[in-house]
């Protein structure tokens, strides 16, 4: 019987004997063929499915809060109109899952955003909803944090996206203003309150020839900063353009 394993394996299979590599969610050892999750925790992960969901828990929750913001007035001469904007994740934020995100955001475990990222790009190609997205606008970090850490999250995931759907990225559009506090242990409000006015567009970005945009970042929690840089590029936008959101995670209800 032919050998089925190349050089490339086998020189895999040493190097795992060296610096042995382990799954994202469980810590166990993975097999040769296996990349940054063991098979078992695979077949586990607790995939939303709102890529082929033009209305789905995430989309309203987002949906809700530029309801709720409506009677606010515009940062722009006109009241835009605000189509409905889609919304997809890839997995729901849970137990050991979060390693997902908290290994590409806290560890610089770049390799697994990428994988997970792109896993989510092959989903949204395959779905009509995001099939025109013409531009990919990751999140912005305040130039401190993207230098201290050395890279963005959601700029990452947003560089699969864009190359899975075909779309222009655009990492530069968004600009954060200042440092905000980590939205983790926040309220609500706190969340709404800590990024309220956080972001600009850059200046000379005209977003107004652009039909689909997806805006990304690596979690959906309240939606709040995803609202806030929404709301900075929406007046910039065409009226009839979308706007679209993505994460790797959703915190669901």
């Amino acid at each position: 019987m032919k050998n089925s394993l190349s050089f490339s394996d086998y020189g895999s299979a040493l190097l795992d004997v060296v610096l042995p590599r382990t799954c994202v969610v469980c810590g166990g050892r993975l097999n040769l063929h296996e990349k940054h999750i063991c098979i078992s925790c695979l077949a586990d992960l607790p995939r939303v499915g709102f890529s082929f969901m033009p209305r789905n828990q995430m989309s309203d929750r987002f949906n809700a809060l530029l309801v709720r913001q409506a009677h606010q007035p515009a940062n722009c001469a006109h009241q835009p109109y605000w189509p409905y904007s889609n919304a997809t994740a890839l997995f729901f934020y849970r137990s050991g899952y979060k390693d997902i995100t908290r290994r590409l955001k806290y560890h610089a475990d770049l390799g697994a955003g990428r994988y997970f990222a792109a896993m989510l790009a092959r989903e949204m190609a395959a779905s009509e909803i995001y099939s025109d997205v013409d531009t990919v606008i990751p999140v912005p970090l305040h130039w401190s944090r993207k230098w201290s850490r050395g890279y963005n999250q959601a700029e990452i995931i947003a560089r699969e996206l864009a190359r899975g759907l075909g779309a222009e990225l655009n990492p530069g559009a968004l600009v954060r203003n200042r440092r905000t506090s980590t939205q983790t242990r926040l309220s609500l409000e706190e969340k709404a309150s800590n990024v309220s006015g956080a972001f600009s567009l850059r200046r000379g970005i005209d977003l107004s020839e652009y039909s689909h945009i997806l805006l990304v970042d690596d979690v959906f929690t309240t939606g709040a900063t995803l609202y806030s840089c929404y709301k900075t590029m929406r007046c910039s936008c065409g009226r009839l353009t979308r706007v679209s959101i993505a994460t790797l995670a959703y915190v669901g209800y």
